[in-house]
């Protein structure tokens, strides 16, 4: 139970900080009067430097010890997002961004995760697995609403303490490294059960069983991440700032609501699944939700943008504590990190490609492209998995 809120806390503080440079990174990058390319560029390799981080926490976690790999991690990323905040050149924006695994998705999807979720399951019955996973994925949701909140900090800055407008945002986008050192020292305290069993330890090789089911899924995950790249949360706040001309802090209070409807939802999410199965539930949430996001890019008005993007986001999220659950029931106890690295990473690099290119749709189409490109793919994504594995069934379920 200790490991257990420890890993919730650190979820907890990791997402606030997450969320924070989601909504507001894009909007710092113009501000900085980088082009849309170029913010896209940027955002993009923020994600590549956390699809590298996963990659290590993958092959070497188990070995290297989780709680001392979760503390490096935040250190790292603590000192990456400084360099973020104090610079204005792109190549070295760029380099910050690697090097802090900023996250421009604006969900806390990268390599601490991975660990997080490799030990999570140890901590329940399996009968409980998805709950647990479910109140994992609220707390993140309650820290994504209270960042994308905090996104309208350099306007308060600005108007109450007097500081230029660059400033205000340089300041709380360090606040990010400030978050992530306190989530170092709660990981730190990580009790011994944690670590990962002897055998993952010695890199025993996936069973058949699992590794047939982990390729096939994993395929399946980096078409929806793919997908997922070009709605970023940078780059949503990006055409909702440039598209209707609103504040950030009219960005931050969508997104704030955003994540309090994700919120919600991973709870009803675990309730559906008892009922009709992780992977029904998984499918029959998320293809509403895509058709949702892409009558956004067709909104005539930002209340009406705002309405149908709320919406969309009581849906979208419910694929998450599900996701994660069917994965970790997939595979055997020992091989959890793996597949949880494996799963995370090819999410992560479909996020880090897609950005660059939704830049330049946005730049030479219209600002509404990755917003029906990326609809389109999620939608397909989910038929090819009800197909692929509406007959394997979780321990719970059969």
């Amino acid at each position: 139970m200790r490991d257990r809120r420890i890993l919730y806390t650190g979820a907890f503080l990791r997402s606030l900080g997450t969320s924070l440079i989601g909504v507001l990174l894009g909007i710092y990058l113009a501000k900085l009067q980088l082009d849309p390319a170029q913010v896209g560029l940027v955002i993009g390799v923020g994600l590549a430097g956390a699809a590298a981080a996963a990659l290590l926490v993958t092959l070497a976690g188990d070995r290297l010890g989780r709680r001392k790999v979760l503390v490096a991690l935040a250190i790292t990323g603590a000192a990456g997002t400084i360099v973020a905040a104090v610079s204005s050149h792109p190549i070295v924006l760029a380099a910050g961004a690697f090097v802090g695994m900023l996250n421009g998705m604006g969900r806390d999807r990268g390599a601490a995760l991975v660990l997080d979720q490799a030990i999570l399951p140890a901590t329940t019955r399996d009968s409980e697995r998805t709950l647990g996973f479910a109140w994992y994925s609220v707390l993140q949701d309650v820290g994504h609403s209270l960042g994308a909140l905090l996104a309208a900090a350099p306007l308060v800055l600005r108007r109450w303490l007097e500081v230029e407008e660059l400033t205000s945002f340089r300041l709380v986008v360090a606040a990010n490294a400030i978050l992530l050192l306190v989530s170092a020292a709660f990981y730190w305290r990580l009790s011994p059960a944690a670590e990962a069993p002897p055998s993952a330890a010695r890199a025993i090789p996936l069973s058949e069983e699992s590794r047939r089911g982990l390729w096939r899924i994993s395929a399946l995950f980096a078409v929806d991440s793919l997908a997922g790249g070009f709605l970023t949360a940078s780059l949503l706040s990006y055409f909702f700032f440039q598209r209707f001309g609103i504040e950030e802090s009219a960005v931050g209070l969508l997104f704030f609501g955003a994540r309090v409807a994700n919120a919600a939802s991973h709870l009803f999410a675990a309730w559906l699944a008892r009922r009709i199965g992780l992977v029904n539930t998984m499918v029959f949430t998320h293809i509403p939700s895509s058709v949702l996001l892409a009558t956004v890019a067709f909104a005539p008005s930002f209340p009406v943008a705002a309405v149908l993007f709320l919406l969309r986001e009581g849906l979208v999220e419910m694929d998450v504590p599900t996701r994660q659950s069917y994965v970790m029931a997939m595979v055997r106890p020992e091989e959890r990190t793996f597949a949880s690295g494996v799963t995370n990473l090819v999410r992560l690099g479909g996020w880090a490609v897609a950005p660059a290119f939704a830049g330049l749709l946005m730049r030479g189409a219209s600002l509404a492209a990755p917003l029906l490109v990326g609809s389109a793919m999620k939608i397909a994504y989910d038929v090819m998995l009800f197909a692929a594995f509406r007959r394997r069934r979780p321990p719970e379920e059969t």
